[in-house]
């Protein structure tokens, strides 16, 4: 059931290290506010931080008791005080409420702010404005590359997104530059890369840069990886808007995966607990059905039943030292298996419940005729319904921007029908994330002469229109728009199906998507790959207005083994769906790649929209 990989795949390089790392790093500068002490930690940082160091190692060096930061004040009576928090102004505005509270009262305690990933120059100023900054040490804990399972690292920076790509603040770039730096160390320089979107581009041309400082360090070392690609969020908003079908994208989009485990609640756990687990290739069941289409999924979990069972039964006919065996070697496993097989099979009751409460059939069919262009009136009068309906304001806006990516922005009366009737549903305080999404490019109206047949006109005029200046100035009228439809005939994202499609044996990465749509992010890598270069893609390229942001560079290829040249590293700037790494990994069983993901953090539709909302949930 699981895709078994092909027995010529190369082998993945092993990331336990950068745990290691951390975790020392950690450590170090804990020690070096000697004695017993405090610890302060910001809520978002508390999940990677037990991936990496639990409370017994902390305790182990003298952090007697643990805080969450949050805004009220702190009740510690330990003489020294530590803070591990994000470079952000409010953390730091709470740390001087402290110092200064204690100033007040005449107390002299020790304080250290420890920053992660780096800190920020706009922190110390306001340490320095509150008068502070002679009273704390600072320190960083370059802390930006979590292994969530043996082929996805994340730097789990959720906020990447909205930063970059709403706000235009270009300060995490530095730490993507940092995060690859340390790769390129640990597993040796990338022969190949290509890269496509703005924030790609400053990245890579910042990695470069710390690379040509220390080329001494990496000189002679053999590449472990061959190709790394590094992609832009906004080159596919398509992908990350649609509904997840795979097993892991259905848990992520229903029960939220953070951090690289979720919470079961006791509508799974079917006890009157919750409780946490960890989602990765070690938990069998799960490795099993985590890149497998839904519907799948069941009948495999009742076939593994039925062979727990068979196994089960085997000890009937057994005599005592058969039995002996069966207790001290195969029970224990049993057990375990038995366990979580049960709770992926209440995952996915869980889920069947929630869907057709929702009816989840008329939702996919609709996005399914958005992607194909089909059945637009149908589809808006769709939307509309679920906006009067108020079934989530999440959920409407997702709809709003796939219909208004998907048709390169709404035609200006559907565009404030649509608003009007979304302000009146769920309230005027929604009106500045519809700002925000214009800004982003998700949301967008067309400007009068904007339909797809003048657009299209415009772009057949640039490919021939070579000039320069020209060239620029076209592209800045297309600012922002999607040309979905142009890219998708171009790519091919919408399968030909004569029939009904095989979910059970995928032909394609389309079977992601119920067969409807190949995630544009991972035909680009495809396509790219296959030819090692852009060439060939110019016309898709200058489709995604990325012309000038489109980059190949292969110049360590001769050091590289035929094993290395078939792992490919994917980076993700501003989130990457579970979606998309059943894709790729599908793709790589089928061609003899490996791939690994490397993603500012893991996001879905709902994430993506929450982030540009003014409104907080």
């Amino acid at each position: 059931m699981a895709f078994p990989h092909r027995p010529d795949a190369p082998e993945l390089p092993d990331f336990s290290m950068l745990k290691r790392l951390a975790r020392d790093q950690l450590i170090y500068l804990l020690e070096q506010l000697p004695g017993k002490k405090d610890l302060f930690i910001e809520a978002d940082l508390m999940s990677p931080l037990d991936r990496i160091a639990n409370v017994s190692i902390l305790k182990q060096h003298e952090v007697d008791k643990l805080y969450k930061v949050e805004n009220k004040p702190a009740l510690s009576s330990s003489e020294q005080l530590c803070f591990l928090v994000r470079p952000r102004i409010k953390n730091m505005r709470y740390i001087a409420s402290l110092v200064n509270a204690d100033k007040l009262t005449g107390r002299t305690r020790k304080y250290k702010v420890i920053f992660s990933p780096q800190k920020f120059y706009a922190c110390e100023m306001v340490l320095e404005e509150e008068g502070i900054y002679g009273d704390v040490s600072c320190d960083e804990w370059a802390f930006s590359l979590l292994p969530l399972d043996v082929d996805l690292l994340s730097m789990e920076l959720p906020e990447f997104f909205r930063d970059y790509f709403l706000e235009g603040d270009q300060r995490w770039i530095n730490t993507v530059a940092q995060a690859l730096h340390l790769l390129s160390t640990l597993y040796g320089p990338f022969p190949n890369c290509y890269g496509i979107g703005r924030c790609a581009k400053m990245a890579y041309e910042l990695w470069r840069n710390l690379e040509e400082e220390e080329d001494g360090e990496t000189k002679g070392r053999r590449p472990e990886i061959g190709h790394i690609f590094l992609l832009d969020r906004d080159v596919d908003f398509v992908t990350a808007l649609c509904s997840q079908v795979v097993y892991e994208g259905l848990v992520d989009d229903t029960f939220r995966i953070k951090c690289g485990s979720v919470d079961f609640g006791p509508e799974v756990t079917s006890s009157d607990k919750s409780l946490k687990v960890l989602l990765n290739a070690e938990d069998k069941v799960f490795n099993e059905i985590r890149n497998e289409h839904f519907s799948n999924v069941f009948g495999f979990l009742s076939q593994k039943a039925r062979n727990l069972q068979a196994q089960y039964d085997r000890r009937r006919g057994m005599d005592i030292k058969q039995m002996k065996n069966f207790v001290s070697q195969e029970l224990k496993g049993l057990k375990q298996e038995h366990r979580l097989l049960s709770l992926h099979i209440g995952a996915c009751e869980s889920i069947m419940k929630k869907k057709t409460k929702q009816d989840f059939q008329e939702l996919i069919k609709t996005e399914h005729a958005l992607l194909e262009g089909f059945n637009i009136r149908e589809s808006t009068s769709y939307i509309e319904e679920h906006i009067d309906r108020q079934v989530s304001p999440i959920e409407s806006l997702r709809l709003m921007c796939l219909l208004s990516i998907t048709e390169n922005g709404l035609i200006p009366k559907d565009y404030r029908s649509l608003k009007t009737q979304y302000l009146q549903s769920y309230g005027p305080e929604h009106l500045l994330t519809f700002s925000n999404l214009r800004r982003a490019g998700l949301l967008t109206e067309q400007a009068p002469g904007d339909t797809l047949t003048a657009v299209e006109s415009k772009v057949s005029k640039l490919v021939t229109d070579k000039a320069a200046g020209k060239i620029t100035d076209a592209f800045s009228s297309l600012a922002k728009r999607s040309n979905f439809r142009a890219i998708s005939k171009k790519l091919n994202l919408i399968p030909r199906v004569d029939g009904e499609y095989d979910l059970k044996v995928p032909r394609d990465m389309a079977y992601v998507f119920s067969g409807a749509y190949v995630p544009l992010s991972c035909r680009i890598i495809e396509q790219v790959l296959e030819r090692r270069s852009w060439q060939g893609l110019d016309e898709v390229v200058r489709l995604l207005n990325c012309s000038d942001f489109a980059f190949t560079d292969m110049t360590k290829e001769d050091k590289a083994s035929s094993e290395s040249l078939r792992l490919i590293l994917v980076v993700f700037l501003g989130g990457c769906t579970f979606s998309e790494i059943s894709a790729l990994r599908f793709l790589g069983r089928e061609k003899g790649y490996r791939f690994i993901f490397l993603t500012t953090a893991v996001t879905n539709s709902a994430r993506l929209m929450e982030a540009m909302s003014e409104v907080k949930a």
